[in-house]
C-alpha cells in the first residue's frame, strides 16, 4: 500500500492534488497537446506577450502546486509530479546518501525527502512512472527563470550547453 507524505514549503490543498498524480499525469499530457499547438500561434501573433504570458502561467500554476523553481527545464512527469529542484541540496538525480530511516533530509531534518516522495507518486503513474528511474542530465541554469513550456516546444531545454560533452562509454 502507498504512504503520501506530506511536504514541507508548499501551499494548502495542494498536496491532495500531488498525492494523485495519476490526474497530474493525464493534465500533463492535455497541457503539453494544448501548449505544443497554441504557442507557436501566440508567439506569431505578439511574442513578448506569448512569452510572458507562459512565464506568468507558469508561475502561479506551478508555483502554487509544486513549488516551482523556473529552472526552465522541468521534469514533474518524470519525477512522480514532485520537484526535484525543491531539495534543499538541488539535486537533479536522487536522493543522496543522507536521506534518513525514516525519510527525512538530512539538510532539514523535519522535511521529507523529496526523491522519497517522488518515488512513492512515480509507483501510482501509468505513462511516465517508469522515467523516474532514467538519469536527467545536470540543469542548465542559464535557463532559470524562463519558461519550461516554451523551453520543451523550441527544443531549447535539449540542447547542449557549451562546455558540456556528454561521456563516452568504452567497453572492454
Amino acid at each position: 500500500m502507498t504512504t503520501y507524505l506530506k511536504e514541507g514549503r508548499r501551499a494548502p490543498g495542494s498536496e491532495w492534488l500531488k498525492n494523485h498524480p495519476r490526474f497530474l499525469e493525464w493534465f500533463y499530457d492535455v497541457s503539453k497537446q494544448v501548449i505544443v499547438k497554441t504557442y507557436p500561434l501566440l508567439k506569431r501573433i505578439n511574442p513578448k506577450f506569448a512569452e510572458k504570458l507562459m512565464i506568468r502561467g507558469e508561475e502561479i500554476s506551478k508555483g502554487w502546486l509544486f513549488n516551482c523553481q523556473m529552472c526552465g527545464q522541468c521534469i514533474l512527469h518524470s519525477t512522480g509530479m514532485t520537484c526535484p529542484m525543491t531539495c534543499p541540496k538541488n539535486l537533479r538525480n536522487g536522493p543522496c546518501g543522507g536521506v534518513r530511516a525514516n525519510g527525512h533530509c538530512e539538510v532539514i531534518p523535519e522535511l521529507l525527502c523529496v526523491w522519497v516522495q517522488a518515488w512513492e507518486r512515480s509507483q501510482q503513474m501509468q505513462a511516465y512512472g517508469h522515467e523516474m528511474q532514467w538519469i536527467q542530465p545536470p540543469v542548465n541554469r542559464a535557463l532559470q527563470g524562463t519558461s519550461a513550456w516554451i523551453n520543451l516546444v523550441e527544443k531549447i531545454d535539449t540542447e547542449t550547453p557549451p562546455g558540456w560533452k556528454l561521456a563516452e562509454i568504452k567497453g572492454n
